[in-house]
C-alpha cells in the first residue's frame, strides 16, 4: 500500500511500531492552502464541500480532457488561469473537481507573462474617485475574489515531484487495480456551522475578523506630557501586509514590502542626523496592517484619532500637513536608472512642497542615476494605496504616493505567491529610501535653502536594506536573521505578510502572543531607531517602563529588555464596523456619515481544526470484491476437498 517504494519488503523489516507502518502507507504532503474568507455579502476562498475529508485520484490537468469522476487535479502554474476560467464556464467540469494541487516550480516564472489573482482595480470601492473601471492591475484575473467548494493547495518544490510521480503512475495504470489518491483535510468551521457570511459566522463563533496591529512612531519622540502639540505633522506611510490566493505564501516583495523596507531604511538614516529636536515639523511614521483587506489599518488609525484614544496619544489629526506614502518601489530600476513616479491627490501648497522636496532630494543624489516623474495626468487619481482612506475621510488631505509605475502596475505578480525576493531590486529600494529620507528632512526642517552637504550626509545603509530583504522576503535566513532576533523571538522562520486574524480584545498594549512576528519586529525596530539616548541606559525591563515617555524594547530576546525614550505605539487594526463585547465580536450598523463604512466588507477568516494533505494508494473496490469472492470460493473448495478426502479415506479404511 506504500505509494512510492520499490523496496517495500526492506521497509517492512525496518518497521518497529504501528506509527512506522502508518508512515509507510501514507505520505504527508507539504503545501500552502487556500482558505475560506467571508464578508458581509458572502464568501471567497476554498474549503472542503462538507464536513468530511475529500479523497480523489490524482490526475494531470489537460484542457481538452473531460473528468469522468471526482478527481484531484494537478495543475502547473502556467495552466492555472485556463483551469479556473474553465471552472467558471463549465459546470460539469467543476462538479467533478475533488481538489486542486498547484505546482510551483522554480522555473515557472520565466514561462509566465504574469500571474495576479487580484482584481484589475483592487479594492475599487474605496477609491476617492468615480472611475472604478480603470485597470491598475491589467493582468489581474480576480480568482481570489471567488468561492470554491473544493480544496486548493500550492505544493512545495519537493511535494511537486512526488505528486507528478503519482499522477504519472495513475496514467500508466489507468485500468489497473490500484490508484494513487490525494486526501484533503480542509474542513472549515463556517461550512460545519452553515455560516454564509461574516455576521452569521461571528455569531456562531466560527470565524475571527481579519486584522492585527499597526505601528506608528515619531522622530524625535513626542513629549506626551505636554497638553499642547503645535508642530505640523509630516506623516509617512508604508503598509506591512500583502495577500495571496494561498494564505501562508503572501510575501508581497514589491507590493508593498519594498515600500516598508524603504521606510525602515529611511528612518534609520534620519536617526543618525544631529539636531532633530530643532526641526520645525514633526516626523511621524505609520506602518498599517490589514490594508489588503479594506484598508483596515489606516482606517482604524484615523478612527482612533477621532476618538483621541490612548493608541494615538500625542497625535492630532488636524496637525497632519501632508501624507507621503511609499508604495511599490522594488522595480524602479530600468536601464541602470532608478525611475519613480509621484501620484498626487489634488493640488495644494503642501503637495507642491512635497514634490519640490522630492526634486531637491533627487538633485542631491546626482551620482546615483535617479529619476522622478509625475504620473500621467490621464490617470483617474491615485493608485490603490492607504492614502485612499485618508482622502475618503477628508478629501482635502494633501498627499503623494511614490511608486515604481505610472499608469499601471509594473509588478506582474501583484498579490501572488510569485511576488518574492527575485521580483525586486535592492538598488531600487535603496534609491527610494534615500529619496524619502532626504525629502522628509527638507520638509521637516522647513528650510528651502538646506545645505546640500547636510542632505549628502543623510545616507541609507545599503547593508541594512539587503539584510531586511533577506529577513522579510526569504526563508533563508528569514526571521531567524540576526537583525530580527536582536529584537524578538520569532514564532516562524519563513516570513508571511498575510494580515491574519485579530486575537483577543483589541488594545494599544497587547499581549505579545497576540501580535504577529512582523508587527513586533517593526515596533521594536522603530522604537529603537527613533529613541533618544538615555544617560542611564542600564535600566532593564520585561514589559513596561516606569516613565510614560519610555517603552521597553528587546524584551523577548533574553527577558531583559531596555527602556528607551520613544513614542512608538501599537494601533489595533480591524473593521470600524466591529465591536468586541464580552468576549464576542458584533457587527455594528454602518455610520451613514462615513462613506467607507457603507462599503466596508468586514472580512473574516473561518476557523478550522486541522489542515492537511496526504497521498496514498488504494485498491479498486471491484478488485477487492473479486479477491473476496475468490477467497470465499477457495475456502468452499478447500472445505469440499477436505470433506471428500475424509470420506474417501474413511471408506478405504473400512475396506481394509
Amino acid at each position: 500500500m506504500r505509494l512510492f517504494g520499490n523496496n517495500f519488503s526492506d521497509e517492512l523489516r525496518s518497521m518497529e511500531s504501528i506509527p512506522d507502518l502508518r508512515d509507510s502507507m501514507y505520505m504527508v504532503i507539504d503545501g500552502y492552502p487556500c482558505v475560506r474568507l467571508l464578508n458581509l455579502s458572502g464568501k471567497i476562498g476554498c474549503s472542503n464541500p462538507g464536513r468530511e475529508k475529500v479523497v480523489a485520484p490524482i490526475i494531470r490537468f489537460k484542457s481538452s480532457e473531460e473528468l469522468v469522476q471526482k478527481s484531484a487535479v494537478l495543475v502547473s502554474m502556467d495552466e492555472v488561469q485556463d483551469f479556473f476560467t474553465r471552472i467558471s464556464n463549465d459546470s460539469r467540469f467543476a462538479n467533478n473537481i475533488g481538489g486542486v494541487l498547484v505546482e510551483a516550480g522554480a522555473g515557472t516564472r520565466n514561462k509566465l507573462k504574469g500571474f495576479s489573482p487580484a482584481q484589475k482595480f483592487p479594492q475599487a470601492e474605496f477609491a476617492p474617485y468615480s472611475n472604478i473601471s480603470y485597470q491598475w492591475n491589467q493582468i489581474g484575473s480576480g480568482i481570489m475574489s471567488k468561492a470554491y467548494d473544493f480544496p486548493v493547495f500550492l505544493l512545495s518544490e519537493s511535494s511537486r515531484l512526488t505528486l507528478q510521480e503519482a499522477a504519472m503512475k495513475n496514467e500508466k495504470t489507468k485500468n489497473g487495480y490500484t490508484t494513487n489518491v490525494a486526501e484533503f483535510e480542509l474542513v472549515m468551521q463556517t461550512t460545519k456551522a452553515g455560516s454564509p457570511h461574516s455576521e452569521s459566522c461571528l455569531k456562531e463563533g466560527a470565524c475571527l475578523p481579519l486584522g492585527g496591529y499597526s505601528v506608528w512612531s515619531s522622530l524625535p519622540p513626542i513629549n506626551i506630557s505636554s497638553s499642547y502639540q503645535s508642530k505640523p505633522i509630516i506623516l509617512s506611510v508604508a503598509s506591512m501586509d500583502s495577500a495571496s490566493f494561498f494564505r501562508d505564501k503572501s510575501l508581497g516583495a514589491d507590493s508593498p514590502i519594498s515600500g516598508l523596507i524603504s521606510l525602515l531604511a529611511a528612518v534609520d538614516a534620519l536617526s543618525c542626523v544631529d539636531g532633530l529636536t530643532n526641526l520645525s515639523k514633526q516626523l511621524v511614521f505609520l506602518v498599517p496592517t490589514g490594508e489588503a483587506w479594506g484598508y483596515l489599518g489606516s482606517r482604524r488609525f484615523l478612527f482612533e484619532l477621532d476618538l483621541l484614544s490612548d493608541a494615538v496619544t500625542g497625535l492630532n489629526s488636524s496637525l497632519i500637513e501632508t501624507v507621503i506614502e511609499i508604495g511599490s518601489v522594488g522595480k524602479g530600476l530600468n536601464q541602470k536608472v532608478k525611475t519613480f513616479f509621484t501620484h498626487t491627490a489634488g493640488v495644494s501648497s503642501a503637495t507642491n512642497d512635497t514634490l519640490d522636496a522630492l526634486k531637491r532630494a533627487k538633485d542631491s543624489m546626482k551620482s546615483e542615476n535617479v529619476s522622478i516623474l509625475s504620473a500621467n495626468p490621464s490617470n483617474p487619481g491615485i493608485p490603490p494605496s492607504s492614502l485612499m482612506a485618508f482622502l475618503r475621510k477628508n478629501p482635502l488631505t494633501s498627499g503623494v504616493v511614490l511608486e515604481d509605475f505610472d499608469t499601471a502596475f509594473t509588478n506582474k505578480f501583484y498579490h501572488s505567491h510569485l511576488d518574492d525576493l527575485s521580483n525586486v531590486n535592492s538598488s531600487s529600494i535603496v534609491a527610494a529610501a534615500s529619496l524619502v529620507a532626504r525629502s522628509l528632512f527638507i520638509l521637516a526642517s522647513n528650510n528651502k535653502d538646506s545645505d546640500s552637504s547636510i542632505l549628502g550626509a543623510i545616507k541609507v545603509n545599503v547593508s541594512l536594506v539587503e539584510e531586511l530583504m533577506g529577513c522579510l522576503l526569504d526563508c533563508d535566513p528569514g526571521l531567524s536573521c540576526e537583525l530580527v532576533k536582536n529584537y524578538i523571538s520569532p514564532t516562524n522562520v519563513c516570513p508571511s505578510h498575510y494580515a491574519g486574524v485579530l486575537l483577543g480584545e483589541p488594545t494599544p498594549k497587547p499581549n505579545p502572543e497576540y501580535v504577529d512576528d512582523i508587527s513586533r519586529f517593526v515596533w521594536n525596530f522603530l522604537a529603537d531607531r527613533t529613541a533618544i539616548p538615555k544617560k542611564n541606559a542600564s535600566s532593564s525591563c520585561s514589559q513596561d517602563c516606569s516613565n510614560k515617555s519610555e517603552v521597553c524594547i528587546r524584551a523577548e530576546t533574553d527577558g531583559k529588555g531596555v527602556c528607551v525614550v520613544s513614542t512608538t505605539r501599537y494601533v489595533p487594526a480591524y473593521s470600524n464596523r466591529l465591536k468586541f463585547d464580552s468576549g464576542f465580536w458584533k457587527v455594528l450598523p454602518p455610520n451613514s456619515s462615513d462613506p467607507m463604512e457603507l462599503v466596508d466588507p468586514v472580512w473574516t477568516e473561518s476557523n478550522w481544526n486541522t489542515i492537511g494533505l496526504r497521498v496514498y494508494t488504494i485498491q479498486d473496490a471491484t478488485y477487492d470484491c473479486f479477491v473476496l469472492l475468490g477467497g470465499i470460493a477457495v475456502t468452499i473448495l478447500a472445505y469440499l476437498a477436505i470433506v471428500l478426502t475424509r470420506t474417501f479415506i474413511t471408506k478405504a479404511l473400512k475396506r481394509d
